[in-house]
């Protein structure tokens, strides 16, 4: 007998086989043979099919049918995928710059306020508000009747101590000549003599009070102490100034240069310590001799001095101009761990203003010179640790650990595990494993490792 399945047939085994196949059901489900029987064959679609019955039945014959066909239709093997294919880049050994960058706020290089130092009724204002003002300029003026009647005053007791005084000293010279003829006593020589000198020292005290009013009267014009930017007035004509202590009117910043101070970390301090000692001598003459050198520098297109400093403003635009490092806080704040610096940046136009908040940029010593860079999405981190796939000329993965520098936007410093002109995958990093041969395909030249930041925009 021949089955035949579909319209295929094959050599059916032999009755051993089926023997033993049935004697191995049999065995392992534990059905009698008995149930298993054999029913009128059908014919179906050309095919011959045997109808077992019993569920032991089904499963003996249905092994003995699959040990069968297996024979008849060896399965063929899966072919092996394909290699991944993965991106690759050069370690490469480039000149960095790398920054030391923190949050300053900007200040004027001196802000005065403007007091009312008289008591009396604000008359006027002598300046719009937000001007550039003068050094001398009269900004606002008080009521001055009050102080110009108590200088009429004192200009009278120094007129009156300088009479009396001049009475007093002819008294003194008729007594002496009547003391030279023994016609006064000498008591009487002494007390003219004190007259004289207490009429002298009137005179002195009529001539200080003088002054006083005199000074009183010029507080009754406000003048600005420094030449600079005059802030919106506080108070308004008509009010009553300095009637409780002296009244804020307003202040006057000089803003050309402007200070910035920010924080630098104490692990940066102590590997710029160095650089940070020479400060002594850097006034304001000093920081205008070296705004000109740099500005010089950046026109001439030369190498700018590592100890210049760089100002992000607010919207991501990079400042035009330079600034200079003028002075170091005494002490490590404790509860930041960090310390104050403070610098000089010119502001042409004050554009500047106090209150603005930028990004300083210190360039680091430490750090730069010929380092080993390699794209930073090149890092495979797991647990704290990198690791980096090197690609061999046999295109064969090999996972190699590497310790890191910093970071320079696209790119990372590594500072050992690998060497210079060695291959790393930067794309389909995660399709490759320890010992994977690889697929190279031909990516994008290294990228220049650059501090990252906004292009300057024309102010």
């Amino acid at each position: 007998m021949s089955i035949i399945t579909g319209a295929k047939a094959c050599n059916p085994p032999r009755a051993g086989d089926i023997d033993s196949c049935t004697r191995n059901t049999r065995a392992e489900l534990d059905v009698p043979i008995a149930n298993i029987r054999s029913l009128p064959m059908n014919r179906s679609r050309g095919a011959f099919q045997l109808v077992p019955t019993g569920i032991g039945g089904i499963a003996g014959l249905g092994a003995c049918l699959v040990a069968a066909l297996v024979g008849c239709h060896p399965e063929a093997a899966k072919p092996a995928p394909p290699p991944p294919a993965v991106t690759v880049a050069q370690v490469a050994r480039q000149e960095i710059a790398l920054y030391n960058e923190a949050v300053g706020n900007l200040d004027g290089y001196v802000n005065a306020e403007i007091r009312a130092r008289a008591r009396g009724i604000l008359q006027a204002q002598r300046y719009k508000d937000g001007a550039t003002v003068r050094q001398g300029q009269v900004l606002f003026a008080i009521d001055p009747a009050e102080y110009r009647a108590a200088l009429d005053l004192a200009k009278a007791a120094v007129a009156r101590a300088e009479t009396a005084a001049t009475h007093n000293r002819a008294q003194l010279a008729r007594r002496k000549d009547l003391g030279a003829a023994r016609v006064v006593s000498q008591q009487e020589l002494e007390d003219a003599e004190a007259a004289a000198r207490d009429a002298e020292d009137q005179v002195r005290a009529a001539t200080a009070q003088l002054r006083q009013a005199q000074l009183n009267l010029s507080y009754t014009d406000i003048r600005t102490p420094v030449t600079g930017i005059a802030g919106l007035a506080q108070v308004r004509v008509g009010n009553l100034v300095g009637q409780d202590g002296p009244t804020l009117l307003t202040t006057v910043s000089q803003v050309d240069p402007m200070r910035v101070n920010f924080p630098l970390g104490e692990s940066d301090y102590v590997r710029a310590a160095e650089r940070l000692k020479q400060l002594v001598g850097r006034d304001l003459a000093w920081a205008r001799a070296r705004f000109t050198k740099l500005e010089e520098a950046q026109a001439a297109g030369q190498k700018l001095d590592d100890d210049s400093l760089e100002l992000v403003l607010s919207d991501g635009s990079v400042y035009p101009h330079r600034g200079v490092i003028v002075a170091v806080n005494r002490q490590v704040d404790a509860t930041t761990g960090t310390i104050q610096l403070q610098a000089l940046f010119p502001n042409p136009g004050n554009f500047l203003r106090p209150g603005q908040f930028g990004r300083v940029r210190l360039r680091r010593r430490d750090v730069g010179a010929t380092a080993l860079v390699v794209p930073e999405k090149a890092l495979v981190q797991v647990q704290g640790t990198y690791a980096l796939a090197v690609v061999g000329a046999d295109n064969k993965v090999k996972l190699k650990r590497v310790e890191v520098g910093p970071s320079t936007g696209a790119s990372r410093i590594v500072t050992s595990g690998v060497e210079e002109g060695e291959r790393v995958v930067v794309d389909g990093v995660q399709r490759v494993n320890d010992g994977t041969i690889v697929v190279v395909k031909a990516g994008p030249p290294p990228p220049v490792a650059t501090v990252p930041a906004a292009a300057p925009k024309p102010l």
